[in-house]
């Protein structure tokens, strides 16, 4: 195992943590994509990609159980780098097959992709508010067997989870329809969407 590795991979998992922390704690982490948040995302993503390039992707036989899910985040949270989350999906899917991830990394990832791509996803782990205010599943292909698909990859039932988003994030945003001109706006200027 790669102990500085990993020890590195863990501080940036929880310098991403932190922040969002923060602006989750002052309300301005649902206002749009922080500026501190995207610095953070940016500078873990850099330097995973450069991860990547010299071991592959760093399982836990590479960086432990911990560092590898701390890997993860940082590519789950690098939304910014649109060619580094579809690289690093099938690099999930090939760790995935041969025992070193979990398949509920790969799956929420692949929902994390068709989100931002403004694809239907297929786990339901991917929320987003509706102009009323209640906060919903992304469109979800195939919706009747969601919850047989979640269970497949150790996730719990959709509408069980989804009272628990609801109960964890009670406030929406403000301006629903800036706030959806600025994403899309976002998505297509990184490379989202065309």
């Amino acid at each position: 195992m790669d102990h500085d590795l990993r020890n590195e991979l863990l501080a940036r998992a929880a310098e991403d943590r932190g922040v969002r922390a923060v602006l989750a704690a002052d309300g301005s982490l649902s206002d749009g994509y922080h500026p501190r948040m995207a610095d953070v995302h940016d500078r873990n993503a850099a330097r995973l990609i450069e991860i990547i390039e010299r071991h592959g992707w760093p399982g836990r036989d590479l960086v432990g159980e911990d560092g590898a899910r701390a890997a993860w985040l940082v590519l789950q949270h690098a939304v910014g780098h649109p060619a580094l989350q579809r690289r690093g999906l099938v690099l999930l899917e090939e760790a995935a097959a041969r025992g070193i991830v979990p398949a509920v990394e790969v799956a929420m990832l692949a929902d994390r992709i068709a989100y931002f791509e403004g694809r239907p996803q297929r786990y339901g782990t991917q929320y987003d508010w509706t102009e009323g205010g209640e906060l919903v599943p992304w469109p979800i292909a195939d919706e009747s067997a969601v919850d047989e698909r979640r269970r497949s990859v150790g996730l719990p039932p959709l509408e069980e989870n989804t009272r628990r988003m609801r109960r964890d994030t009670p406030r929406p945003p403000s301006g629903w329809h800036g706030r959806r001109r600025k994403f899309d706006e976002w998505a297509k200027s990184v490379g989202w969407r065309t």
